[in-house]
């Protein structure tokens, strides 16, 4: 219970608070974690994930990248958990500036979060590459083989492949709330992920706080790290 004092001291202090936070923000939702025991990249499959979901699979083996894509990661069924719900409550009286985000299931915003950087995009929004006609969700998962447009373009996930650029106006927000802040809360991430991670280098302002279950690079250099699940950890913070 220390921990969580100390944390609600620094909440209390501080009113630029920024959230960085990875897959095990969402794990508490049911969505899985990629680099966990039981994630994808523990799972046997004829390619490894990264090849998978990058953009070469996407161009040459377009139909088996769309297969991977819905069955490993699509999760409609997914609700906010304990942790969305408190950092949309935290924006709402004004101690939040924003969430950066590495997840791509939507679930802040679902929980009310309104300034959501999404660093590798959104399952939620796709595009068709001709005519950028958007579709939501539903049109992928009610699609087989490759998902065409009426027109007959193919609509393509907004989601940042591996071997794609970070979108510039994103990494650009990201980069201004978090020099902004006077609180950088590192939740549910390795910090394995680059250029993401690194974004975590422009904070300079009074506390560093990482919430995790396995050790990350800035646990010597926090001021405080607790080692738990997000959801557990954040609903006991008061606003």
């Amino acid at each position: 219970m220390d921990e969580i004092r100390a944390l609600q001291k620094m909440v209390d202090e501080c009113g630029r608070i920024v959230f960085f936070g990875g897959a095990g923000v969402s794990t508490e939702s049911g969505i899985p974690d990629f680099r966990s025991v039981d994630g994808l990249y523990h799972q046997q499959y004829a390619y490894p994930p990264e090849e998978m979901l990058s953009h070469t699979m996407y161009e040459k083996k377009t139909e088996a990248f769309f297969e991977f894509y819905r069955a490993k990661l699509l999760y409609p069924q997914a609700r906010p958990n304990a942790a969305h719900k408190k950092l949309a409550h935290l924006e709402q009286k004004g101690k939040l500036l924003a969430v950066v985000t590495q997840n791509i299931d939507g679930l802040h915003q679902a929980a009310g979060s309104r300034n959501v950087y999404e660093l590798h995009g959104s399952v939620l929004r796709n595009r068709c590459v001709r005519c950028g006609r958007e579709y939501g969700i539903d049109f992928l998962l009610n699609s087989t083989g490759i998902p065409h447009c009426g027109c007959g373009g193919i609509v393509k996930p907004d989601v940042v492949l591996y071997e794609e650029g970070l979108d510039q106006n994103i990494l650009r927000g990201a980069v201004q709330a978090i020099s902004a802040a006077d609180m950088l809360i590192i939740a549910g991430t390795s910090l394995a992920v680059y250029p993401a991670s690194g974004l975590i280098h422009y904070f300079s302002g009074k506390y560093l706080v990482v919430i995790n279950k396995t050790a990350t690079a800035m646990d010597q250099k926090a001021d405080l790290h607790i080692c738990g699940r997000v959801g557990e950890v954040l609903s006991q913070v008061e606003a």
